[in-house]
């Protein structure tokens, strides 16, 4: 059994990966240009025993994305569960915003969904199993201010997700979507002390999550087990949105 995770290199994709490993098994961790970083992950999970491949590709282009998965092909590592976490966040107003960073947003967020799900679920229907779970964000279901291109591209995580349900299920795939909280990883890293405590004010669990929280419900999804569970947009966010 082999996951591959994008965006593996740091918070909730290098939880993920380590979550994986610790249930035996092999991890492709995948990185755009955040090289050490996925080392030291890969490094991790090594030590549980697994087989672990890092891999570099812009997840923006259909041509770096076949060639990630020949590689993964030539190592016996096609995935059989596909973890869409890369993604960035963008901050500002709609009216300071420009075409370029829409095209860029959307195509780190979205796109990457849609080509790295279209280049990797063929091995799953063929085997007749899977699990894709795609990493959203609340703000995918309720929408920020000031974070109008991330809460777009979110949402359309979301009904990626309700929509290719449907179509893979008699397949014996799965696709869900995780929309987490307020996580802490370096897309909150910008804010201060300050901003961070009346985040915390605002949440019933009072407190922020930890990556490994998501990464376990990420595990969760990808079980046997959960193969009943599909088109499901799950948001742990310790009761800020019920």
């Amino acid at each position: 059994m082999t996951v591959l995770i994008t965006g593996a290199s740091k918070g909730i994709g290098a939880a993920t990966a380590k979550r994986f490993a610790m249930a035996g098994i092999n991890v492709a961790v995948h990185y755009r240009s955040s090289h050490e970083e996925a080392n030291d992950v890969a490094r991790i999970c090594l030590e549980y025993g697994v087989k672990v491949l890092t891999i570099a590709a812009d997840l923006r282009s259909m041509e770096q994305i076949k060639r990630m998965r020949d590689k993964l092909e030539q190592h016996d590592m096609l995935p059989d569960i596909l973890v869409n976490n890369a993604g960035i966040a963008h901050y500002g107003m709609l009216t300071d915003m420009t075409e370029q960073d829409f095209d860029d947003v959307i195509a780190t967020n979205l796109k990457s969904v849609f080509l790295c799900t279209q280049v990797f679920m063929p091995h799953m229907i063929n085997q007749r199993y899977g699990r894709i779970i795609n990493v959203s964000s609340i703000w995918g279901i309720t929408g920020a201010s000031c974070e109008v291109l991330y809460s777009a591209s979110k949402g359309g995580i979301n009904a990626f997700t309700k929509a290719l349900a449907k179509e893979l299920a008699p397949s014996g795939v799965t696709v869900n979507a995780i929309a987490p909280g307020v996580v802490r990883t370096e897309m909150i890293a910008h804010l201060e002390p300050a901003e961070i405590e009346s985040l915390e004010e605002e949440i019933p669990a009072g407190r922020i999550a930890e990556p490994d929280e998501i990464a376990s419900m990420v595990y969760f999804l990808a079980l046997p087990e959960s193969g009943y569970m599909t088109g499901q947009v799950v948001s742990p966010n310790g009761g800020f949105l019920t």
